[in-house]
């Protein structure tokens, strides 16, 4: 019997219940929307962060550097000296500096390794390697001070081309022109590269370190490097008057890298003359739940270092994509709440106003001895397919907007802000000699996964706005008595 008067009243009332199922459908699929380029935008963020500091890593350990003292300005000096005769003179010199903050002890790795939630703990070192190729002629180059400003031309300050480059030498009774170009070096432990600086990166050409390479003259490069300077696996790379066989071209597994070039540690300790010491701790948690105790107890056993996890890198990252991330997440959320509570009671009023016409209805069902409670059950049972309705119709809404969303996947820009004394991973490269802190711009094509939670909470509103358009029906309904059915009659 309910079953047959459902049918047929939901069947008088299509349009009435239409509308009720489209207001329900509307909510739910913002909510949907929201949630599944939510769920986009933090994917997009990991992949910013990942790039930073590596698979795997929940937090990092480093050190924050000391101000200059004295007269020292933190920038390196470069020494050329050209022949002073009529032919030009090409020379060349590297200059390798630390990059990010002060360095700590190899020793402290296997410290931090013990502390209680740390399940893995891998030492690294980030450098800078500022490359001055100069051509002189009839003079004697003075020692220069460099700093990482843009520069063009030929002779006098300001003279080279490339990258980041430094000013130019001051030259006496003749000319000068040459090149600046800097980028980024990771030292990385062969022998563990489960976390780090290499662990976020695919070999897509030639191989990768083995473990017994952990002082071997093999340098892997990034990919966009390699093109960039028309490297190939089995050439030689020279850094500081050493040459490096490339063994490996890696590709970045998420998102583009941030280090140019990856050398064993021992490598990239020599050639900073940093024996024994590392600039970045990388730490693996044994519960990722329990990040915030494990920094904690970092912090309080090993004084003088800055713990940093990915939460607190993630407010570093700014751009478009901090600003969506922040829109979805506040104006966004807000807005989801406030269509749906609209929603659900737009879905409340339709339902008692429909109840409120069919007074001679109930109240002849009443009169024939239908108690209130069977009343109340059938008009909650109509709101209840109305709610479904609308949840099947939000679903689908919702499915198409997050599809719409992936298929255009527009680009968002996320530029990764100054991490200071050594964020995580020691950034990406060109930060040019002396800097602590580092910046990069990326572009991140957003997406909009719709997961099986999200699908879940969709038929949990349908059903939780059935049910309140049907208390408010089947309250109004209750409410009924037969003598309303024939006040009714005209």
């Amino acid at each position: 019997m309910f079953g047959i008067y459902l049918k047929r009243e939901l069947g008088r009332r299509k349009k009435a219940a239409l509308v009720i199922a489209l207001g329900l459908a509307l909510g739910i699929a913002l909510v949907i929307t929201v949630n599944s380029v939510s769920a986009g935008m933090t994917q997009a963020q990991d992949k910013v962060l990942k790039s930073l500091y590596g698979l795997g890593t929940d937090m990092t350990v480093t050190k924050a550097r000391s101000a200059p003292t004295g007269n020292s300005s933190g920038r390196p000096n470069f020494e050329f000296d050209a022949k002073s005769n009529d032919s030009d003179e090409t020379q060349s010199s590297d200059r390798v500096m630390t990059q990010g903050g002060q360095a700590l002890k190899a020793a402290l790795v296997a410290k931090v390794a013990k502390q209680d939630g740390v399940a893995n703990a891998v030492g690294a070192i980030t450098l800078n390697v500022t490359k001055v190729d100069g051509s002189f002629t009839q003079g004697k180059a003075q020692s220069t001070t460099g700093s990482s400003s843009q520069s063009q031309g030929q002779g006098g300050p300001g003279g080279g081309s490339g990258g980041n480059s430094t000013a130019a030498p001051q030259v006496q009774g003749g000319g000068a022109s040459f090149d600046v170009n800097s980028y980024s070096v990771a030292g990385v432990d062969v022998t563990d590269q489960t976390l780090g600086p290499l662990a976020g990166m695919e070999i897509t050409s030639g191989k990768t370190f083995t473990a017994a390479q952990t002082n071997a003259k093999v340098v892997v490069l990034s990919k966009s490097y390699a093109k960039e300077n028309k490297y190939k696996v089995g050439k030689t790379l020279k850094i500081s008057g050493t040459k490096y066989t490339i063994i490996g071209i890696a590709t970045a597994s998420s998102s583009e890298s941030t280090t140019d070039v990856y050398l064993p540690l021992k490598q990239a300790q020599t050639l900073a003359d940093a024996k024994n010491q590392v600039t970045t701790i990388y730490v693996k948690a044994t519960d990722s739940k329990q990040i915030d105790t494990v920094k904690a107890t970092i912090q309080k056993n090993i004084s003088g270092t800055t713990v940093t996890t990915s939460a607190d890198l993630a407010d570093t990252v700014s751009g478009s994509l901090s600003t969506a991330s922040n829109l979805a997440t506040s104006v966004g959320k807000w807005l989801s709440i406030a269509v749906l509570v609209a929603a659900f009671l737009v879905a409340a009023l339709l339902t008692s106003s429909a109840v409120s016409r069919r007074v001679r209805e109930f109240g002849t069902l009443k009169a024939l001895g239908w108690p209130s409670r069977r009343v109340t059950r059938q008009v909650v049972g109509e709101s209840m397919v109305n709610g479904l309705l609308g949840g099947a119709l939000g679903i689908g809404l919702g499915l198409a907007a997050a599809y719409a969303v992936t298929a255009i996947s527009p680009k968002l820009t996320a530029q990764l802000g100054s991490t200071g004394g050594g964020g995580m991973g020691g950034g990406p490269g060109g930060g040019g000699p002396g800097q602590q802190s580092s910046q990069n711009t990326m572009e991140i094509a957003l997406s909009a996964p719709v997961s099986l939670t999200t699908i879940a909470l969709a038929v949990g509103l349908a059903v939780t706005g059935g049910l309140i358009a049907g208390a408010m029906g089947g309250w109004r309904a209750s409410r009924m008595r037969p003598a309303d059915a024939l006040r009714s009659v005209s």
